[in-house]
């Protein structure tokens, strides 16, 4: 028997989102120019207004207000209609030092030592139903909404679309779980005033399945024998959309886990990345357990791998480390043995992540919209500035969790 399977994402627009990128923001900034600084940034977006909170610990000086109205001008508020615009909003800035009991227990005196800026438990997910190891319906998902964004900024095919969007994609699958069509499309799209709204919600139904659909079969033509003429397309289902982004819904930092992750398939231990340095292993071990899964999986070693790390605060080695194939592994083996092979193969402790993935650069605020995961691995040249005219230019590697480094050493490992 077939089954259905779903997954959403949210916009760059998305008053979450907001938050997540400013978070975001202000650790690239920190990292910027003092590489060891230690950051847990909280943003709060509402009508009008802006919270920031958090620890840090850092020799550095910032303009967190001038950093958040960047951000939210990239974004695209930029309009005082939308009653949050990027020059106008209030910002207050309610950021202190870190406690120095947390950071006693991360700073050791050798640094591979290094603790774990938190306990908990990280998960990392790889499947090859899709050409980046993603699952698919997410990465159906964050397209449409990548795409919507691209229309909104040429202004030209579609000229009424504001920055507040989410998506959500039902794929249907076979009994031996691969995905089979596209059964659902759900797209509600923030956008201008319309005089009349039925005349409103039959011409954004038309433009988006008529222009935005097309454009995503052509980007991504290895999707395209997915689209039907049977797909169910909820186009704004409540309705009118002109309130939106923090004037209609009050944004927190990390409340998009699962958009951020893998949209519902494989794991979650809970903890949120945006505005949290790679001190904090809720960010790093997800990166290093993602990288973990996404190259065995690349190196034929299963379909489908969920690789789960846990730590105490201020240990550095892990305490436990758990590989999970879901029946789909070719070598033979137990997923017991494949964790502990695994675990001989990758160093997960704090220090050895942040070097292996390059971790104390300036490389999240391009993570905090569309996914931290299925990214591709680029290297840009950034540059910051700080209120005393400090300037840094630095080139770094972006996504350093998704290149498949490791294929060669799995195989050699697992024989494959």
């Amino acid at each position: 028997m077939s089954y259905l399977f779903t997954s959403e994402s949210v916009s760059e627009g998305h008053p979450d989102k907001i938050a997540d990128q400013i978070s975001d923001a202000l650790i690239d900034n920190f990292l910027a120019f003092d590489p060891e600084s230690k950051v847990a940034c909280e943003t709060l977006v509402t009508t009008g207004q802006v919270i920031l909170a958090g620890e840090v610990k850092s020799k550095t000086y910032l303009d967190v207000q001038q950093i958040a109205r960047d951000v939210i001008k990239k974004i695209g508020y930029t309009k005082s209609e939308y009653m949050f615009e990027a020059n106008s909003c209030g910002i207050l800035s309610a950021i202190h030092e870190q406690s120095q009991d947390i950071n006693q227990g991360v700073d050791k005196t050798n640094k591979e030592e290094q603790g774990a800026g938190d306990q908990g438990m990280m998960f990392g997910y790889a499947t090859n139903e899709t050409e980046n190891y993603m699952p698919l319906a997410l990465d159906l998902s964050h397209a449409l909404l990548r795409e919507l964004a691209n229309l909104r900024r040429e202004n030209a095919e579609i000229t009424y679309l504001r920055p507040d969007a989410k998506s959500q994609v039902t794929l249907e699958y076979s009994d031996d779980n691969k995905p089979q069509r596209i059964d659902a499309i759900v797209i509600s799209t923030q956008h201008d005033d319309f005089d009349e709204e039925a005349a409103m919600l039959a011409k954004i139904k038309s433009d988006l399945v008529s222009i935005l659909i097309p454009r995503i079969k052509a980007k991504y033509p290895q999707y395209a024998h997915l689209f039907n003429d049977q797909i169910t397309y909820h186009i704004n289902p409540t309705g009118k959309f002109v309130i939106g982004g923090p004037h209609g819904d009050t944004g927190l930092t990390g409340r998009k886990i699962i958009v951020d992750t893998y949209g519902g398939k494989g794991a979650h231990g809970g903890g949120a990345f945006s505005g949290k340095d790679p001190s904090k292993v809720d960010r790093s071990a997800a990166y290093a357990t993602r990288h973990i899964a996404k190259n065995l999986v690349a190196a034929g070693l299963a379909d489908e791998v969920l690789v789960q790390v846990s730590y105490a605060i201020g240990v550095a080695k892990p305490t436990s480390i758990n590989v999970v194939t879901y029946g789909t592994a070719k070598v033979g083996l137990t997923d017991g043995e494949i964790s502990k092979k695994v675990e001989s193969i990758f160093d997960m402790r704090p220090y050895f992540i942040e070097q292996r993935l390059k971790l104390r650069n300036p490389i999240y605020s391009e993570t905090a919209a569309y996914g931290h995961m299925g990214r591709t691995p680029e290297t840009v040249t950034k540059t910051f500035r700080t209120p005393n005219g400090e300037e840094k230019t630095v080139t770094v590697e972006l996504f350093t969790w998704e290149k498949l480094d490791y294929v060669t050493e799995v195989k050699s490992a697992f024989g494959i």
